[in-house]
């Protein structure tokens, strides 16, 4: 009979994965803030409607989702060579 595993944490590669994944995500979110105007009638379609908003920050947001679903979804080394 298998011995039950006493450790539920995660490894520090985990926990690397984790922080990437939340710094992509961030970078992201920052990418996507601003192109507003100080004056109500000014318009700036340039500034808002970026590539750089529009495309590539929410792929960005969601390549970092996909690293923070693999360092959770990620198995330890130990538990590997136990099973």
């Amino acid at each position: 009979m298998k011995e039950p595993i006493k450790h539920f944490g995660f490894d520090p590669a985990n926990y690397k994965w984790l922080y990437i994944g939340l710094a992509i995500n961030i970078l992201g979110f920052l990418l996507m803030i601003g192109g507003g105007s100080d004056d109500p009638k000014v318009f700036k379609e340039d500034e808002l409607f970026s590539t750089l908003r529009i495309t590539i920050s929410p792929m960005l947001i969601v390549a970092g989702y996909v690293v923070i679903f693999y360092a959770i979804m990620k198995r330890n080394k130990k538990d590997n060579q136990d099973a």
